[in-house]
């Protein structure tokens, strides 16, 4: 009985240890049971217990070891920085709890303050110009500097209230050193409505143009305050126009030493219009072996006789006959006589006149004089806005022009070959025939002498001819030589079918 009482007080003992704290270096009567029957050994350091005492029983348990420090498991974060143990701490006024709530604030984050910082990008974003020391400072092109405008005035300077439907770029912007005034401390943080009523507020203030305190325009120093401020912008805008004129100058400078482009003419339709399935099925059979010794055709007018054999200069790769190129030229002369009005008017030598008219001693004028008769023509050759005439050296053909319209005298080679005597003989006859059909002298030498660079150019030794009654066609037409060496397979083709017709399109 007793020993069980002794056992059950010293578990008593025992377990209380564990919830309390545990000093092994300190013996306690009511911890630590004293060992009355304790023998020294041999050992000084050993003790030597009887096994029949409760102490020695004792003895036997592991000695008490502190307890484990408490570990906290993670929390879920307060999604708006403020849970019950704050607001326990904001129901108790205490300088402490005061503390608390400033420390748990830091550690959190202040809800209030990330809201007041979104109004103040919003309030900075819809504004484009800050109104400071009594001008309008373009944000774009100054920067403010904070740290100057805290160490001012604290005083809030008041803003112009511009109307909704004012541009944009006439409303005032508030200083910045009036939304930092609107931060308070964290004991006193205002609710995210109050934040913006107080900007607002503040943007809405009405002010004169002077910064600073009210002011009634009316009176003098008002109005030399504004004339000041005018005759600032006034000189500010005379510096900007100086700059403009002057890079308009520079502008138009650098564009006078730019190479002036050519107006790009058009592309007409008419000399491309491409052949039909019967066109096309008449001259294949007109090229034919079998028509050879055929005449095909017979031009009344000029009493050329077209045979089979001659349109074989039409197909590709050969020389073109002067039966082929008298016959189109007259055709080109009837073409303008049906429409007068779309054409020009001109007059087409044939392939003869040029070699006629050089014969004997190099210029031989009475040779050809009867050749441009009224009675033969049925009009004045001196009337004509242009006159063709084709130049054959052996196994090349080129064209000349004596454009009386322009007042020269043209010269055009596939080959870009040039021949001034071809131009002093010409002009030598045109003064002769003006004087001869009318009785006038003129005077051609002031006439300029062009040779035409900017032309189709031949890219074989075959298609001069072809090239020589374009030039002339085009020409007539007053178009510009817009065509080239792939379209010569055309132009053979065309000029065989209308030779074939009798018609020029």
């Amino acid at each position: 009985m007793g020993g069980l009482t002794s056992s059950r007080k010293r578990g008593d003992e025992f377990l209380s240890l564990n919830h309390g704290n545990f000093s092994p270096n300190i013996q306690s009567s009511s911890k630590r049971p004293r060992f009355s029957s304790m023998q020294k050994s041999g050992n000084p350091d050993r003790a030597v217990l009887s096994s029949k005492s409760a102490v020695a029983r004792v003895s036997r348990y592991p000695e008490a070891k502190p307890p484990l420090p408490r570990v906290h498991a993670p929390c879920r974060p307060v999604k708006f920085g403020c849970n019950s143990a704050v607001s326990h701490l904001r129901r108790d006024p205490s300088p402490k709890s005061r503390d608390q709530e400033e420390c748990i604030n830091a550690v959190m984050g202040n809800f209030l303050t990330s809201k007041y910082h979104k109004v103040k990008n919003i309030a900075l974003e819809a504004c484009r110009y800050l109104q400071k020391d009594k001008e309008v400072i373009e944000l774009d092109e100054e920067v403010v500097d904070v740290e100057n405008a805290k160490s001012e005035d604290s005083s809030i300077e008041e803003v112009e209230v511009i109307e909704d439907d004012e541009p944009e770029t006439n409303r005032a912007v508030p200083n910045l050193k009036e939304l930092d005034l609107i931060v308070l401390d964290g004991s006193n943080q205002p609710s995210s409505s109050s934040v913006v009523s107080d900007l607002s507020n503040a943007v809405l203030k009405v002010k004169n143009l002077t910064l600073g305190s009210e002011k009634d325009i009316s009176s003098v120093s008002a109005y030399k305050e504004l004339l000041s401020q005018v005759e600032g912008r006034d000189s500010r805008l005379r510096r900007l126009s100086f700059d403009i004129e002057l890079n308009e100058k520079r502008r138009s400078a650098f564009q006078s030493l730019r190479p002036k482009k050519e107006p790009v003419q058009e592309v007409p339709r008419e000399p491309f219009i491409p052949l039909t399935e019967e066109e096309e099925a008449q001259v294949k059979q007109a090229f034919s072996v079998s028509n050879r010794r055929r005449v095909l055709v017979a031009h009344e007018n000029s009493n050329i006789e077209i045979t089979g054999q001659h349109l074989q200069c039409l197909r590709p790769g050969a020389w073109l006959n002067d039966e082929v190129i008298n016959v189109y030229l007259e055709l080109l002369k009837e073409r303008e006589k049906r429409n007068p009005n779309k054409f020009l008017k001109c007059h087409f030598f044939n392939t003869f006149f040029y070699k006629k008219l050089i014969s004997g001693n190099g210029y031989d004028y009475k040779s050809v004089r009867r050749w441009t008769t009224q009675r033969k023509l049925g009009y004045g050759l001196i009337d004509c806005d242009k006159i063709f005439v084709p130049v054959h050296k052996e196994i090349h053909w080129c064209l000349a022009v004596i454009n009386k319209k322009e007042e020269k005298f043209q010269y055009l080679d596939s080959l870009k070959g040039k021949d001034t005597h071809v131009m002093k003989v010409l002009a030598r006859y045109y003064a002769d025939e003006v004087k001869d059909k009318s009785g006038k002298v003129i005077n051609v030498s002031s006439w300029k002498h062009e040779f035409v660079e900017d032309l189709p150019e031949q890219e074989n030794g075959f298609d001069c001819g072809v090239f020589m009654i374009k030039y002339a066609d085009f020409y007539s037409r007053g178009l510009g030589l817009c065509f080239s060496q792939e379209h010569m397979p055309y132009f053979r083709l065309r000029t065989a079918k209308e030779i074939l017709r009798l018609e020029a399109d």
